[in-house]
């Protein structure tokens, strides 16, 4: 069972999140939070399939960023002025006002839920936003797992950031959508002024939470190599490897039903939640 939830961040109603609770189909043990990543949002392809799947005896929370693009009709790209000032700074909000209404049962729904264990899943972008969420508040949850997770905050080319701060603004085409996505030089900026909070290798070294990364073997390979990296730091950390698996683990948008390499990330990390639960 889902419910969905609107939160107004501000008074205005023009930053809004949306997101839904899947309830735990048996007594909960505890809420899973999960991140989409760029150019992501919670109703792609794979991620209310997920949910469902995660809520055997997790209640499981999945959410829009603020400003990742997507509005009330939560499918389309229709809020492309404010995907063009999606900073990390506006995703750690997002995300801290989400597990502050989860922890103090503020969520808009009638449901309570178990929060006596809060666990973290991100996705690309959004296994580094829970990554410095988690740097930033080292006791509010009791794992992370990162699906073919980013380590480096800079996921643009020269030639972007270089028009960013020529002209305001550059673009990311986005291949699904044909729409060419503006991103406003704030975001650069917001990236250069702290570039030392969102160092996640050379953080991760501090972090006594565990850990998993989950990666599929023909996943981007600067992400890959992030991974071996982030381990190298911090080899406490566990990675498991999705044979065959891409950067959505196959699924696609729309939804064409489970892949092998999904099912197994999906294994894992139940896998990983439940030693934690021990």
């Amino acid at each position: 069972m889902s419910i969905p939830f609107k939160i107004n961040i501000t008074k205005t109603k023009s930053r809004v999140l949306r997101g839904n609770v899947y309830v735990s189909k048996n007594p909960s043990k505890g809420t899973l939070i999960i991140c989409h990543g760029f150019k992501g949002f919670k109703d792609w392809g794979m991620f209310p399939y997920i949910g469902e799947t995660l809520a055997d005896d997790l209640d499981v929370v999945t959410f829009n960023f603020s400003y990742n693009g997507v509005g009330e009709n939560l499918l389309d790209f229709t809020e492309l002025d404010k995907f063009a000032q999606n900073t990390y700074a506006r995703e750690l909000e997002d995300l801290n006002t989400v597990m502050d209404a989860v922890q103090n049962q503020k969520l808009p729904i009638d449901v309570d839920m178990n929060t006596s264990q809060l666990y973290l899943l991100g996705h690309s972008r959004g296994a580094g936003i829970c990554l410095i969420y988690n740097f930033d508040h080292p006791k509010a949850v009791q794992g992370i797992v990162c699906w073919n997770g980013i380590t480096n905050v800079d996921l643009f080319t020269r030639d972007q950031k270089e028009e960013m701060k020529q002209t305001g603004k550059s673009f990311v085409y986005n291949a699904r959508t044909k729409q060419q996505m503006p991103l406003n030089v704030e975001i650069l900026e917001d990236m250069e002024k702290n570039e030392e909070k969102y160092n996640i290798i050379e953080r991760v070294k501090y972090t006594e939470t565990p850990i998993v990364l989950i990666q599929g073997t023909e996943d981007h390979d600067r992400l890959i190599q992030g991974s071996k990296k982030l381990i190298e730091k911090k080899p406490k950390i566990n990675l498991i490897q999705i044979t065959g698996g891409n950067h959505t683990f196959n699924s696609l948008h729309p939804f064409q039903g489970t892949t092998e390499p999904l099912e197994q990330a999906i294994k894992e990390t139940k896998k990983f939640i439940n030693q934690l639960k021990k």
